[in-house]
C-alpha cells in the first residue's frame, strides 16, 4: 500500500491515468495526438474510458463518448466507497474522493437521451452510400440527385425529400442522361429499396429538423468542468454500419465547422469511438482515405480522437500511425489471429529493457493496462505496466429514474425533442406534379416554379417572363458557387436553418457534408 500524495492526483497539465513502477500521466497538451485503448472483453476498457473522459472533464474539456453497453452512464452519479475501489486506490496511492459529473444524454432514437438528427443534405451522398451499402454505380446516382438538388436549392431534409429528389431523377432519366451521364430507372429502384432498408434499421428518425448544433456538444458547467455527452448506443449497435457511419458524421462535421487553432494548451473536445472496428470494416478505399485525412488534419482544430476496440488491427495502420497515447488492456492468444494481434500490439509501443511487452499483454489482470502516453515534443514514452486509477464517479449503469432527472434538467431540454417538418424538395415536388409549383408560397414556390422550368416543359418558349429567362440563363451559364450565392440571397427571406440550408447545399466538404461558412 502507497501513501496517498500529489504525484498521484491530476494537475492543470496533466491526467492522473495510474502508476506501477512509475505514474502514467496523460499530458493536456498533447491530448489531441490522439489515442487508442484495446483490449479482449471485460479487461477494464470500459473504465480506462471513464477514467480518462472524468480527467478531461475536470480540466473543463468538454467530452463526447458512445455508450454501447449502458455501463458508461454511471459517471453522472455520485462514485461508491467500495472495498475494491478504497483498496485499489490505497494500492496506488491515490486519496479517494467520489465526485460525479455534468452529464447529457444523447439517443438517436430518442428514447433515453435527446433526439440526434441531421439533415440528408448534411450527410451527403458519400456517407449515405457507406450507410446503404451502395456500389459504384448506385453512388453515382445518388451523387446526380444531390448534384441537382443543391444546384436548384431543393432542401433535403428527410427520407421523403431523398425518396422525392430520387424519384424526379428516375422520371427524367432520359434528359440527365445527356448533362450527367447514365442514369437507368433500375438503378434508382435498387437505391430506394436501400432507402426501405434504412428506414427499417431507424434511419428516419436519424433524419431531419431540427439538426444538431455540434456547438451543444463544446459546453462547461457552471463550475467550468467539461460536459459529458453520452451517445445511448444499444439500440444503435443492432444497426453497426448506422452506427459508424453516424459517427463518422459527427467527425467530418467537426473537422469542417471548427477553425484551425494548432496545438492548444488542452483539447477543445475529446471524441471516444467506441467499436471503432465497424468504422473500417469494408470500408471503400476511398473512403479509407477520407478518414484518415480527417483524423489526421481534425487535430489541428484542438479534437482528440481516441478509437476503442479489441485489437490493435481492427484500426488501419496508417490511421494506427495517428494514434500517439495508447493505453492496452490484456489481449488472449488463442489463435493466429490472436497471436498476431498481440505482436501486434506489442511492436506499436516504445519498448522498455525492463519489460517484455508482448508476454505482459497476455499476463494483466484486470484493472491492469500497457500505457504509453507522448510527452515532451511528442514523443511516446517507453511503456509502462500500471494500474489503472478508479473511476470517482459511479461504475456501472443508471436507474431509468435518474437518466429521466438528468434528461429532465438538461441544458439543451427542448431544443431538440420535437421533430420539425418544414417545407422542402418533398413538398415543392409534390406541388409541381400537382400543377401547383406557382403556389407553393414564398420562395420555396419560386425555386419549385425555377426546377420546373429548367427540367420541364411547363412554361412554353415564347412565353417565358423576364425573370425566368434569367434564372434558365444563370443556372446554365454560371459556376456552382455563384449558384449557391443567388439561392443564398433568396434563402435569407426564409430564415432559419432552412434558409441556411438553401445558401450553403452546394458548398460540400472532405466527406461530401455541408460546408458551412
Amino acid at each position: 500500500m502507497t501513501t496517498p500524495d500529489d504525484r498521484t492526483a491530476d494537475t492543470a497539465e496533466k491526467i492522473f491515468i495510474g502508476k506501477g513502477e512509475h505514474s502514467a500521466w496523460l499530458t493536456l497538451a498533447l491530448a489531441n495526438r490522439h489515442g487508442l485503448a484495446t483490449g479482449a472483453t471485460g479487461t477494464g476498457k470500459t473504465v480506462s474510458l471513464q477514467v480518462m473522459a472524468e480527467g478531461f472533464a475536470r480540466a473543463g474539456v468538454p467530452v463526447f463518448a458512445a455508450d454501447i453497453k449502458g455501463d458508461l452512464s454511471g459517471i453522472s452519479e455520485l462514485g461508491e466507497t467500495k472495498d475494491y475501489i478504497l483498496k485499489r486506490a490505497a494500492d496506488i496511492g491515490l486519496a479517494f474522493q467520489p465526485d460525479r459529473f455534468s452529464t447529457v444524454f444523447w439517443d438517436v432514437f430518442g428514447e433515453q437521451g435527446h433526439p440526434v438528427r441531421a439533415t440528408v443534405s448534411e450527410m451527403g451522398p458519400l456517407l449515405l452510400s457507406r450507410m446503404m451499402d451502395l456500389n459504384d454505380v448506385q453512388e453515382g446516382v445518388l451523387n446526380i440527385a444531390f448534384r441537382i438538388a443543391d444546384e436548384e436549392g431543393l432542401l433535403l431534409l428527410d427520407m421523403k425529400d431523398l425518396r422525392a429528389i430520387l424519384s424526379f431523377v428516375a422520371e427524367h432519366a432520359g434528359e440527365l442522361t445527356t448533362q450527367y451521364g447514365n442514369v437507368s430507372k433500375q438503378t434508382v429502384g435498387t437505391i430506394q429499396r436501400q432507402l426501405l432498408v434504412l428506414e427499417n434499421q431507424g434511419g428516419d428518425k436519424f433524419f431531419g429538423e431540427p439538426a444538431l448544433d455540434l456547438k451543444d456538444f463544446m459546453r462547461t458547467d457552471r463550475d467550468g468542468r467539461g460536459m459529458i455527452n453520452i451517445l445511448v448506443a444499444d439500440r444503435l449497435m443492432q444497426s453497426p454500419r448506422l452506427y459508424a457511419t453516424f459517427l463518422l458524421w459527427m467527425l467530418s462535421e467537426l473537422f469542417e465547422q471548427l477553425p484551425e487553432i494548432g496545438d492548444p494548451p488542452k483539447p477543445k473536445l475529446v471524441f471516444f469511438f467506441d467499436e471503432a472496428h465497424l468504422l473500417f470494416n469494408d470500408a471503400p478505399k476511398a473512403l479509407l482515405e477520407k478518414i484518415e485525412q480527417v483524423v489526421r488534419l481534425i487535430r489541428s482544430k484542438g479534437v482528440g480522437v481516441y478509437f476503442v476496440t479489441q485489437n490493435p488491427i481492427d484500426v488501419p495502420d496508417k490511421v494506427l500511425a495517428q494514434l500517439g497515447n495508447r493505453v492496452q488492456h490484456a489481449l488472449r492468444a488463442f489463435t493466429p489471429r490472436d497471436q498476431k494481434a498481440v505482436a501486434a500490439a506489442a511492436e506499436t509501443f516504445r519498448p522498455n529493457p525492463k519489460l517484455d511487452t508482448a508476454q505482459a499483454i497476455m499476463q494483466l489482470g484486470k484493472g491492469e493496462a500497457l500505457v504509453s502516453f507522448l510527452e515532451g515534443n511528442g514523443i511516446p514514452a517507453m511503456v509502462e505496466r500500471v494500474m489503472v486509477r478508479p473511476p470517482t464517479a459511479r461504475i456501472g449503469p443508471i436507474t431509468p429514474e435518474e437518466r429521466k432527472s438528468i434528461i429532465d434538467n438538461s441544458p439543451v431540454k427542448g431544443k431538440y425533442d420535437t421533430a420539425i417538418d418544414s417545407e422542402s424538395a418533398y413538398e415543392v415536388l409534390q406541388n409541381r406534379l400537382a400543377g401547383n409549383s406557382g403556389g407553393a408560397g414564398g420562395v420555396l414556390g419560386q425555386i419549385g416554379g425555377i426546377v420546373g422550368t429548367i427540367f420541364g416543359t411547363n412554361t412554353p418558349r415564347g412565353k417565358l417572363s423576364t425573370g425566368q429567362l434569367i434564372a434558365r440563363s444563370v443556372t446554365r451559364s454560371v459556376t456552382n458557387k455563384v449558384v449557391g450565392g443567388v439561392v443564398a440571397d433568396l434563402g435569407k427571406s426564409v430564415g432559419g436553418s432552412i434558409g441556411g440550408s438553401i445558401g450553403h447545399a452546394i458548398v460540400r466538404g472532405a466527406l461530401g457534408g455541408l460546408l458551412r461558412r
